[in-house]
């Protein structure tokens, strides 16, 4: 398959300022997701979508390209990431003529993406009956058993678990934020990144960190320290 890794780092970040760019033990944060796809061999083209000329020399000099500069339609606080995508996809189109049969959309603050999960997500992609690959991390505890507070009083969300021992509770997941990798016919047919044959790479909770803040960011640093004996 062809394929193109997207990397969508606008430069408006609000809750950690230049956060796509903020430096990471050592080097720009957008630098962990650039050499994993290029490691990775999986790619065509590995480029950065951007809207902040900072950002896409940061994104060259790691070894990305940034072929245009992303429109002001999806540069601001409202637009998707699947919007970028389709902007991306559809400006390779009608600028160079070229099209792939899929792609990956890497996250820039995704230190803990690998060479390796994105070869493993590619491998399951070749199937003909899977349409895209995402990575995902269990709940540490059952979110059925979950709470929500109405008028300063606390409910089970679910009510029906709350008798139910947390081990007969059947495990549930969420994003990781790290990648999609999806087949491109798909996402055209569709506009999603979730299919009905998605399927899933499994990470630990140590392997995957949700960054919004600076809190978030320094468990990233730990977690990343311990996984690579720092």
């Amino acid at each position: 398959m062809s394929c193109i890794a997207i990397i969508p780092a606008r430069g408006g970040s609000k809750r950690i300022p230049r956060k796509n760019i903020k430096h990471f033990l050592g080097k720009p944060i957008i630098a962990y997701s650039i050499e994993a796809a290029l490691t990775s061999n999986c790619f065509d083209e590995v480029m950065v979508s951007t809207d902040d000329i900072e950002i896409a020399e940061v994104a060259k000099a790691y070894g990305a390209i940034v072929p245009f500069l992303r429109s002001k339609g999806t540069a601001d606080d409202h637009a998707t990431t699947a919007a970028v995508v389709s902007e991306v996809l559809r400006d390779y189109e009608i600028n160079f003529r070229r099209s792939f049969n899929a792609f990956s959309c890497i996250y820039p603050t995704a230190p803990f993406v690998t060479a390796a999960k994105l070869k493993e997500a590619y491998s399951y992609l070749t199937k003909d009956s899977v349409k895209s690959v995402v990575p995902v991390v269990g709940f540490s505890f059952p979110i059925m058993r979950s709470f929500k507070i109405e008028n300063d009083r606390l409910f089970f969300n679910w009510p029906e678990y709350n008798l139910i021992r947390s081990q007969d509770i059947p495990p549930a997941y969420h994003d990781s934020g790290q990648f999609y990798f999806v087949k491109t016919a798909s996402f055209n047919e569709e506009g999603i990144f979730f299919t009905d044959s998605t399927v899933p790479i499994i990470l630990d909770e140590l392997h995957a960190q949700d960054i919004d803040n600076e809190s978030d960011w320094q468990i990233a640093e730990m977690k990343y320290r311990i996984i690579n004996d720092l």
